[in-house]
C-alpha cells in the first residue's frame, strides 16, 4: 500500500484502484508527481527533469524554483508565493519558514488525532499511514505530514502535526492538505453553497487565473459554504471522468480553494482558516490539525461521491446506530411551535403511532421561562405548566403507547433573560468593552472553557438520566461574534474559536460514551453544520429548515456530493410550507424524504384519510427499502439544477434491488415523453419492472420510459434483478 523507492526518490501510496505518487527533489522538497488511476509500473526514475527547465526563479538550487514546482507542502517566507499551508509569527519578528525533509516513518493502522474527530480503522481494514517529517534547522520546529492510506475505500486521509522544539511561537496557518495538479489548468471546481432554507446548492464554475475560494469565519462550518470542494475536467460528468473530492472533518471556520498560477498548476488547499485563528505553541508543545478525506474517481462526481458515502457511514460515523436502520419519528415543532402541553403532545403521538411511526420528538418550549424564543434558554428545567409530571411522566405515557420518545436541547446558547446568564454573565462568548450582539435574542457560551463544557455535561446528562430519552435533537442556532473569552489572555484570543470546536468535541464524546443507546441528531438552524467532525459524534444531520419538496430536491441533491443520505434527516412537513408557502402533493413530499431519515413535522391529526393512508405506506416503505437508500450505491442521473426533475439511481448492497426515484419539481410539459438511461446494472442480466423484463444493458443504453404527466408527479420505481 505504502513503499519509497530509494532508486527514484518516490513515496507510492496505492489503494484498490488509486495511486498517489510523492517525489522527494534534490532530498530536500516533497514534490506532488501524479494522482488517479492506480498505475501499474513505477514512476520514471527521470522524473524530476519534468521541473528543471523552470529556471526564471531559482530557489536554492539554481535550477528549481518553489514558485512552479507542484509542492505537497509550502510554508511562508520561502520563496513560493501561492498560498501557503503553513505561516507562523516567532519570536525575533520574522514570518519566514524553510522547511526540508528530515526522513519518515509507515506505521500499520492509524492513529488518532488528538481531540478531534477523524476516521478510524477496524480490525481487518487494510490501513498505513505514512508520516514524512520536515524540519526548519533555524526554529527547531518539526511538521509531520500524516497520509492514511484505506486500501480498500479508495480514501487517503490527510493531517499535520506541528511540534515546536524551539522558542515560543505563533502558528497563523497550518492547513491539513495541499495537492498542487502540474499541467492541469483547464479545470472545474465544485462547492456548496447557500443560506438558511438553502443549503448546499451545487455551484460549478471554470478555474481561472487566481485564487478561488470558499470559507467559514462565524465559527461554524455554516449553510453558507461546507467545507467540501471538487475539482474534475470542464468534460466530467456524473458518471463519467475524473473527479477529486476534498472534504474536511471539522466543524467550525475554515477554508478551502484552487489557486491557478500562470505556469500551468492549480493547487487545492483545505484547512482551519488562518483569519481570526492563531495559536500559541509553547516549547515541546504540538497542535493538531482537522483531518482531510482525499478521494479520486475516474467514474464521474457520482462516482467520487459514493467512495465518499462508505467512508463516511462506516469509518466516521460510530456506534450503536453506524449499520442499523434507525427511527422512524414525528417532531411537534411545527405542529405546535410553542403552544402544547402533555396531553397535546401525546395526543400528536397516538396518531403518528397509528401509521407506524415509532418515536415522538418534542421539541423547543419543555423548559425554565421559555414560553417564546427570547427567554429560557439555557434553564433546562422543566415547565410545571406545560409538563406537570415532567419529562419522565411525559416519557412514560409514550413508552406506553409502544413508542421511543426523544427531546430537542440547544445547550450552546443562553438568552440573557435566563436563570443560567443572570449567574454566569462571563460565561459567554464577549470582548471586554464590546457590547454583545444578540443574534435571536441570544448568546453563545463560552465553550473554550472547560467549566462551561462540564455544565453541560452535567445538565444534559442529567436528564437523560432522569427520564427514558432515546433521541436527542442537539440544536445549534447562531453564529460566533465579538469572539473573545474571559479565561484567555490577551495573546491567546486568537485561539478561541478553535479551542470552542476542541471543547465541543470533548462534550459530544463524553456524552455519546456516556449514553451510548441514545440516538443524537444534530441540527443547527437546519443544516449550517452539517460536517464530519458532527457526523463523527452524531450519525444524522437535520439537513435544512425547509422542508418544502421541491426546496429539498435541490438541498438532499447537493448533500449527497458528500454525505450519505443515511445522515440526512428529511421530514413530510405540512402544506403551505411554513417555509415558503408552496403547496405540494402529500405523495410527492413522502417520496422526496423517504430516502433520508424519515419522518414527519406536523400534526397528523389535521391530516386527511387519504393523506395518512399516504403516510402509512411510505412508512412501511421507508422500512422496507431504507438500506438500499442508506447503503446502496448511489447514481445522480439528473441535476434538479440543470433540467426540471431530478433523477436519483440507488442499487442495494446485493445488486438486485435497484430504485429509481423521479423528481418533477418545475412545470413540465404534460404528457412529454422521455427515457432515463440507468448506469452501474449487470449489462448481461435483466431486470423486472411493473411484469415486463428490460434486459441491464437495454436500460443503461435506452433507458425507462416516463411519461411527465402533471407538475410534482414523483415517482419510485422498484426493480428487481432476475
Amino acid at each position: 500500500m505504502i513503499n519509497f523507492n530509494e532508486q527514484n526518490n518516490v513515496f507510492t501510496l496505492e489503494t484498490k484502484n488509486t495511486t498517489y505518487a510523492i517525489g522527494l527533489l534534490e532530498n530536500s522538497l516533497l514534490v506532488h508527481l501524479y494522482w488517479g488511476k492506480k498505475l501499474n509500473n513505477a514512476i520514471n526514475e527521470n522524473w524530476n527533469n519534468d521541473f528543471t527547465w523552470r529556471s526564471h526563479s531559482p530557489f536554492d538550487y539554481g535550477k528549481y524554483s518553489t514558485n512552479a514546482l507542484p509542492l505537497e507542502f509550502s510554508a511562508y517566507g520561502g520563496g513560493d508565493s501561492r498560498t501557503a499551508s503553513f505561516s507562523a509569527l516567532y519570536n525575533d519578528g520574522s514570518r519566514v519558514s524553510k522547511y526540508y525533509y528530515k526522513g519518515y516513518e509507515i506505521i500499520k493502522g492509524k492513529p488518532e488525532i488528538t481531540g478531534l474527530p477523524s476516521t478510524y480503522a477496524e480490525s481487518g481494514d487494510k490501513v498505513e499511514t505514512l508520516v514524512i517529517n520536515l524540519y526548519d534547522e533555524l526554529k527547531k520546529v518539526n511538521v509531520y505530514l500524516n497520509y492514511s492510506v484505506f486500501e480498500e475505500y479508495d480514501v487517503i486521509t490527510r493531517n499535520i502535526k506541528v511540534v515546536n522544539g524551539g522558542e515560543t511561537l505563533k502558528l497563523h496557518t497550518v492547513l491539513s492538505a495541499m495537492t498542487d495538479f502540474f499541467g492541469c489548468d483547464d479545470m472545474d471546481i465544485i462547492h456548496l453553497d447557500g443560506a438558511w432554507a438553502r443549503e448546499r446548492y451545487v455551484t460549478r464554475q471554470r478555474i481561472v487565473p487566481g485564487n478561488q475560494n470558499i470559507k467559514s469565519q462565524i465559527g461554524i462550518s455554516s449553510s453558507y459554504h461546507n467545507p467540501f470542494i471538487a475539482i474534475c475536467d470542464k468534460n466530467t460528468t456524473e458518471n463519467t471522468g475524473d473527479a477529486y473530492g476534498f472534504n474536511l472533518v471539522y466543524s467550525g471556520n475554515f477554508t478551502a480553494g484552487a489557486e491557478r498560477n500562470p505556469y500551468g498548476t492549480i493547487r487545492t488547499y483545505i484547512g482551519i482558516n488562518p483569519n481570526e485563528f492563531e495559536w500559541v505553541l509553547e516549547t515541546n508543545q504540538s497542535f493538531e490539525t482537522p483531518e482531510a478525506i482525499l478521494v479520486y474517481s475516474d467514474k464521474g462526481l457520482s462516482g467520487m461521491s459514493r467512495i465518499f458515502h462508505k467512508i463516511i457511514r462506516t469509518r466516521l460515523c460510530r456506534g450503536k446506530f453506524r449499520d442499523i436502520e434507525r427511527y422512524a419519528l414525528i417532531n411537534n415543532w411545527e405542529a405546535t411551535y410553542f403552544n402544547f402541553n402533555e396531553d397535546k403532545i401525546v395526543k400528536i403521538a397516538q396518531k403518528a403511532k397509528q401509521i407506524g411511526v415509532d418515536t415522538m420528538v418534542l421539541d423547543d418550549g419543555w423548559f425554565g421561562r421559555r414560553t417564546d424564543d427570547t427567554r429560557g434558554l439555557g434553564d433546562f428545567v422543566e415547565m410545571p405548566d406545560r409538563l406537570p409530571n415532567g419529562l419522565s411522566g411525559l416519557a412514560k405515557r409514550i413508552n406506553d403507547l409502544g413508542m421511543h420518545f426523544g427531546l430537542w436541547f440547544e445547550p450552546e446558547m443562553v438568552n440573557p433573560d435566563s436563570e443560567l446568564f443572570e449567574k454566569h454573565p462571563d460565561w459567554i462568548i464577549h470582548t471586554n468593552g464590546r457590547t454583545p450582539s444578540k443574534i435571536r435574542h441570544q448568546y453563545t457560551l463560552d465553550l473554550s472553557r472547560k467549566d462551561v463544557c462540564d455544565y453541560i455535561i452535567d445538565c444534559v446528562g442529567g436528564i437523560l438520566k432522569r427520564a427514558n430519552i432515546e433521541y436527542v435533537k442537539w440544536d445549534m442556532n447562531r453564529q460566533m461574534s465579538e469572539v473573545g473569552s474571559a479565561m484567555l489572555p490577551a495573546e491567546r484570543q486568537g485561539e478561541v474559536m478553535h479551542r470552542y470546536m476542541l471543547g465541543l468535541y470533548y462534550v459530544f464524546e463524553t456524552l455519546t460514551k456516556e449514553f451510548p443507546n441514545v440516538l443524537f441528531e444534530a441540527c443547527a438552524s437546519g443544516g449550517a453544520r452539517y460536517d464530519g467532525g458532527i457526523l463523527h459524534y452524531m450519525p444524522q444531520v437535520w439537513t435544512s429548515d425547509d422542508t418544502d419538496a421541491v426546496e429539498r430536491i435541490k438541498i438532499q441533491y447537493g448533500t449527497s456530493f458528500v454525505y450519505p443520505y443515511s445522515t440526512m434527516g428529511a421530514h413530510v412537513s405540512a402544506c403551505p410550507n411554513h417555509q415558503n408557502g408552496r403547496t405540494t402533493p402529500f405523495e410527492m413530499r413522502c417520496n422526496v424524504a423517504i430516502c433520508g431519515q424519515f419522518g414527519f413535522e406536523l400534526d397528523l391529526n389535521k391530516c386527511t384519510d387519504e393523506e395518512l393512508e399516504t403516510a402509512k405506506k411510505a412508512v412501511q416503505n421507508y422500512r422496507r427499502l431504507g438500506e438500499i437508500f442508506h447503503k446502496g450505491d448511489l447514481y445522480r442521473l439528473r441535476s434538479p439544477f440543470e433540467s426540471l426533475m431530478a433523477v436519483n439511481e440507488f442499487i442495494s448492497e446485493d445488486k438486485n434491488t435497484v430504485l429509481v426515484c423521479i423528481y418533477p419539481h418545475s412545470t413540465v410539459t404534460a404528457g412529454y415523453d422521455e427515457y432515463i438511461k440507468l448506469s452501474g446494472l449487470d449489462e448481461n442480466a435483466l431486470y423486472e419492472l411493473n411484469g415486463k423484463s428490460y434486459g441491464g444493458d437495454y436500460l443503461m443504453n435506452k433507458g425507462i420510459h416516463i411519461i411527465n404527466d402533471y407538475e410534482y408527479k414523483t415517482k419510485i420505481l422498484e426493480l428487481k434483478k432476475q
